[in-house]
């Protein structure tokens, strides 16, 4: 049945439909929704920056776990007839769907804060929109997407609830970031220990170790923030976007070291720019940015 729904959408193959699955499946990939999370945070909520990105953090570490146990083959590798498009994408294994995953953890959360319904219907929408890019690209199986579908809702409708409450309770967030931060840059060294001696596979763990050094930096970033900084969001329009593209520029620049990183340190080295990605972003700009006058202060830390 999936091998037929697949067929189905190879035979709706044309430039159009290429063309809107590809700019739909760009709306679920990290680069796009890290762009969106910076405007939140910096400019428009902190609780709901850290309730979202909490979200899509669980989801895809869940998500990644689930991937390095059932390992599934994509469909174009089981299927080579099938005419997959935007492989540079396709990173790790099939089951479930890193970008479905990612995009019903995000969207939707993003509109529950907001309060609005109609923008969270969208949203859910949106989220299986973007699944339904990736059977037609045919970097997925249906059960893939239905998969991450249900992972991704299950954090933004409920779980990101709790991170509401962990934000509000400035003791509890400060535990929280301390155990997720220290928890998850243990994994994520563990794991690049295991892959730099190639005692584990690549595809099953290179991708969950990214996520979880992501993690850490990004809690030991809202640590700072939390216990130094405690910057208040910018309402300014011209400051806001400063604020946006500063950081932006350095987290591109932080993704463009891979380039310079010698073959034999790739995992060393993805595990620090991932883990310094996640810290500049929460934490270290946000204290350069007060330095600078960018950001205000709350009135009390």
């Amino acid at each position: 049945m999936q091998y037929s729904f697949l067929i189905l959408m190879q035979s709706l193959n044309n430039d159009f439909l290429t063309l809107a699955a590809n700019f739909l499946s760009l709306l679920g990939e990290e680069t796009f929704l890290i762009v969106i999370l910076l405007i939140i945070y910096y400019i428009c909520d902190k609780k709901a920056g850290f309730s979202i990105f909490s979200s899509l953090l669980g989801a895809e570490i869940l998500t990644n776990a689930v991937k390095a146990v059932v390992r599934a083959p994509r469909p174009f590798t089981v299927h080579p007839h099938l005419l997959a498009d935007r492989l540079e994408t396709a990173t790790g294994y099939s089951f479930p769907s890193g970008h479905t995953t990612g995009a019903a953890a995000f969207y939707p959360a993003a509109a529950r804060e907001s309060g609005r319904k109609i923008l969270l219907v969208l949203s859910i929408i949106l989220a299986a929109l973007i699944g339904l890019s990736r059977n037609y690209l045919m970097v997925h199986w249906p059960v893939d997407v239905i998969t991450g579908l249900m992972i991704g809702l299950v954090f933004s409708l409920a779980i990101s609830l709790i991170f509401d409450r962990i934000y509000e309770d400035r003791n509890l967030r400060i535990r929280f970031c301390t155990i997720y931060s220290v928890a998850g840059g243990v994994l994520a060294l563990i794991l690049t220990v295991l892959l730099s001696l190639k005692a584990a596979d690549e595809t099953a763990f290179s991708d969950l170790m990214k996520i979880l050094a992501l993690s850490c930096g990004a809690y030991a970033g809202c640590l700072l923030e939390t216990e130094k900084v405690n910057f208040k969001v910018c309402r300014s329009a011209g400051k806001g976007i400063a604020n946006m593209a500063f950081s932006l520029i350095i987290i591109l620049a932080i993704m463009g070291l891979k380039a310079v990183i010698p073959p034999q340190y790739y995992y060393p080295g993805s595990f620090v720019r991932y883990a310094l990605i996640g810290f500049w972003a929460t934490g270290l700009y946000p204290l350069i940015a007060v330095k600078l006058k960018l950001l205000g202060v709350a009135e009390s830390l």
